[in-house]
């Protein structure tokens, strides 16, 4: 108990020392608790939706796409109406109705403005019926009653300012069609971003599916008395083989099932990042304690000289980490609930709707996040805990800080040489891998050996590396420089923890950078070697291009060609009789001029003859195909047809890598009209000395159609940059954790030597050190220190980079770019971090009182 009392006294007799450490705990924990409460909300979100729209039985066709699947041909899978009276007849079945559903438009309202989402969310076309009423209720107006009637959601009409009796025009495969708003419908529950249009049943099928009478699935609710199993059996009875069934249960596992790839990906790339902050939190936490304890060197030697064990003094610092955990985790999980909150509004800001009413924290996730946060501040504690109990009695009779353990440095320093060494040649094996994955296994190692070695080997390069900076940064401010420049030397275990803290963050930023500029450098080399067309068209968001938008652009003037590019699903024999499915790019000749690909075999403008076809070198080699030779291909939905292979095209290259091309002349000749996709994208050229018109005229061509781009090669570029540019800016920011955590650290640790040093600081303002001078000479400490751990980290960085691009050149990324601008901005900010960091022990360094400082113990 006298333990638990000493601990508990220390703990608030220092809790002032400890706030840092303590905010560096809270911030990791919130991270975890946010992603856990944000991504069980999201469920909790789509399993209401799910258990709201659900019937009890759903028919759909046996080929029909999942419900967030854009089907190429731009028509969902159907079945004639007729098969309505065969479900209604099952017994058991009720309310048995006919839905119309199609994620294949695009609607415009009336200034030719995508009213749809942007954040990846779908736009929705179905038919009204009752069922609608389940989710959704009429706010405004009434249902669609005709052809000129269309329902949106609220959430739509608000954000696009749309009320009653605007016009709003539905782009679908079928053509183009008007209607004007006639209500507006809210969600009973939360709609998680996706723009719904109702039309009444004769129109949607008409205009979205192409003709009246055809259904894309049907839905029954079960009669009182009767299981959801029950009657699927009956209705399976009723029907026969062909056609998918299911019950609302097995309707709501198959969405979360389609959703959790979404958010596993998503949930387990915060927590990484929160591991991140973790990592660095630990080093804060050891230098917390470890500072803590040789600032109480005498103390712990009077505990011990009046008759404390070292088991009782170990526990007393181990308690006082139990607690600094509790606090800072029991703060962070409530945080952590906040963090929640901010993240569910960013997702509503680009686009997906999730209402803080559905907020869910299971009883797991404050569990999770103390349990992490306690484990890991008594874990960090451990190491300080034990020196503290090697204290010996005479300890009380010596000054705090006793000198470290040279033999126990030497030691330290030849396993971290040796860590890094075996990194070192690990991060080799990978860039010199010829396959990707033992690459990628090598790289893995190499990244983790590599970064325990500079962790553990941090102090021994302290010494060389401050006094370097030390001349080329601090010697110009004079005696206050070379006093900035010992006292980052008087600690090298404490300057290397604190400078590894900042070093693991700016090491990711580095390997990212160099992997982001070297994948963009390496891209935008492959599309000036092989691409030959002047313009691409696509949608941004992968919907097929509908024909009356390509009719349009063949129309344009200025222009030479335009290249149909479209993609199908084909299941492939190989003349052993091995079958593999396969996707088959059907396109036109021009194509094998608009993309330049090198060959192995044959010519690849003969590919595009009457029933030939190309193959990749890869499937070539694994399937033994050589040019001649015969293959079966099975078109799904159409005939199978005996293709020879005219050429074999190398897969060195990343663009269109492994893809089988044809003609498209030579896929309708086995593909009913219906069942041929429509282009996913398009590729045109001008005319000679005509681009700058041809650019502009396919523009205005496309100015009815806001969902399709036109792009030069010029444009496209900077798409790929933008889009790697949006995809580390958001790494970043989750790194940005980590890194102000590390900033902590650097405060912490200076803070805590301020107080360690107050007898020596009080001695050197009576000698004459004015208080400017010292907050100059802390300040410089910290740059040092926030340089030492930008060195270690952007040099660490630019190794792991280098090591993944080489294995990024396997998949045809081969191009090593390093963006020096970026490295040098992120070293110079590095200098302001510190300065930053600094400002606060500065400002209470200069502010202590003289005789004070001089006279404490």
């Amino acid at each position: 108990m006298s333990v638990l009392k000493s601990s508990l006294r220390n703990f608030l007799a220092h809790k002032g020392r400890m706030a840092l450490s303590a905010v560096a705990v809270l911030l990791s924990v919130a991270f975890v608790s946010g992603t856990l409460v944000f991504t069980d909300t999201m469920n909790t979100t789509f399993d209401k939706l799910f258990a709201t729209t659900a019937s009890d039985v759903t028919v759909s066709p046996k080929g029909a796409a999942s419900d967030d699947e854009t089907p190429q041909t731009g028509r969902p899978e159907t079945f004639p109406a007729a098969l309505l009276e065969k479900v209604a007849k099952a017994e058991g079945a009720r309310n048995v109705r006919g839905a119309v559903t199609s994620l294949s438009v695009t609607v415009v309202d009336a200034r030719n403005e995508n009213v749809g989402p942007t954040g990846g969310a779908p736009t929705i076309a179905v038919n009204w019926t009752p069922n609608e009423l389940r989710s959704v209720e009429i706010a405004s107006g009434h249902e669609p009653r005709g052809p000129t009637d269309v329902v949106v959601d609220g959430a739509t009409a608000e954000k696009h300012g749309l009320k009653l009796g605007d016009e709003l025009r539905t782009i679908s495969v079928t053509g183009d069609f008007t209607a004007r708003i006639s209500g507006i419908a809210d969600f009973k529950v939360t709609n998680p971003g996706a723009t719904l249009v109702y039309f009444d049943t004769a129109t949607a099928q008409r205009e979205l599916l192409g003709k009246e009478g055809l259904f894309t699935q049907i839905t029954a609710d079960a009669a009182p008395g009767v299981s959801d199993e029950a009657l699927k059996a009956n209705i399976a009875a009723a029907l026969g083989d062909g056609y998918k069934l299911q019950t609302a249960a097995e309707a709501a596992d198959a969405g979360r099932e389609e959703l959790a790839s979404f958010l596993d990906v998503m949930k387990y790339a915060m927590l990484g990042f929160a591991g991140i902050a973790f990592l660095v939190g630990i080093f804060l936490i050891v230098n917390t304690f470890s500072m803590l304890v040789a600032q109480r060197t005498r103390e712990i030697g009077l505990m011990r000289a009046i008759g404390s064990s070292r088991r009782q003094v170990n526990r007393s610092v181990l308690i006082e980490a139990l607690l600094l955990g509790l606090v800072g985790s029991a703060a962070g999980v409530a945080a952590g609930v906040g963090l929640a909150v901010g993240l569910m509004k960013l997702m509503s800001a680009v686009g997906m709707e999730l209402s803080t009413g559905d907020l869910t924290v299971k009883w797991t996730t404050p569990v999770v996040g103390v349990v992490l946060g306690v484990v890991v501040t008594v874990l960090a504690a451990y190491v300080p805990a034990r020196r503290a109990g090697k204290i010996s009695p005479m300890a009380a009779l010596r000054d705090a800080g006793t000198p470290a353990d040279g033999r126990a440095g030497r030691v330290r320093g030849g396993i971290g040489l040796a860590l890094t060494a075996a990194g070192a040649a690990a991060l080799v094996a990978a860039a010199r891998a010829e396959e990707a994955a033992p690459g990628s296994a090598w790289l893995g190692l190499g990244v983790v050996l590599s970064l325990l070695g500079f962790v553990v080997v941090g102090p021994l390069l302290a010494g060389g590396v401050v006094r370097v900076l030390g001349v080329v940064v601090l010697r110009v401010f004079g005696p206050v420089g070379r006093m900035a420049e010992r006292n980052a030397l008087r600690n090298p275990r404490r300057t290397g923890a604190t400078g590894a803290a900042l070093m693991i963050g700016l090491a990711l930023v580095a390997c990212l950078s160099v992997v982001g500029s070297s994948m963009v450098a390496s891209a935008t080399e492959e599309l000036d070697r092989s691409v030959g067309a002047d313009f691409i068209v696509q949608s941004g968001t992968g919907q097929p291009i509908v024909p009356q938008a390509q009719a349009a652009l063949e129309k344009a003037p200025g222009i030479d060609h335009v290249t149909e590019y479209k993609w199908l699903d084909v299941t492939v024999t190989d003349p052993r009789g091995k079958k593999a499915e396969q996707g088959l790019a059907a396109a036109d000749p021009t194509y094998a001029r608009d993309l330049r690909r090198e060959t192995t075999a044959g010519r690849l403008a003969d590919a595009y003859g009457p029933d030939a076809m190309s193959v990749g070198s890869d499937y070539a080699t694994a399937h033994g195909v050589k040019a001649g030779d015969v293959l079966t291909v099975a078109f799904k939905g159409g005939k199978p047809a005996r293709l020879k292979v005219a050429a074999i095209t190398s897969d060195q290259g990343n663009v269109d890598k492994g893809v089988m091309y044809t003609n498209v002349t030579t896929a309708a000749r086995y593909l009913p009209a219906d069942r041929m996709p429509h282009s996913l994208l398009l590729l045109a050229s001008a005319k000679d000395g005509q681009e700058t018109q041809a650019y502009q005229a396919l523009k205005d061509a496309l100015a009815p159609y806001p969902q399709y781009k036109v792009s030069n090669q010029a444009d496209y570029k900077e798409e790929l940059r933008d889009q790697v540019g949006q995809l580390l800016n958001i790494v970043y920011g989750l790194l940005a954790l980590a890194i102000v955590v590390a900033v902590l650290g650097v405060v912490n640790t200076l803070a805590l030597s301020v107080v360690e040093r107050t007898r020596e600081i009080g001695l050197m303002r009576a000698v004459g050190l004015s208080r400017r001078q010292l907050r100059r000479m802390i300040r410089l400490e910290s740059v040092v220190i926030a340089l030492f751990g930008a060195l270690l980290g952007l040099g660490l960085g630019m190794g792991w980079g280098t090591a993944a691009q080489k294995l990024l050149a396997l998949e045809g990324l081969g191009v090593l770019d390093v963006p020096w601008p970026t490295i040098l901005t992120v070293f110079v900010a590095s200098a302001f971090v510190g300065l930053f960091a600094a400002l606060v022990p500065a400002f209470r360094a200069g502010r202590m009182n003289v005789l004070n400082a001089i006279a404490s113990e």
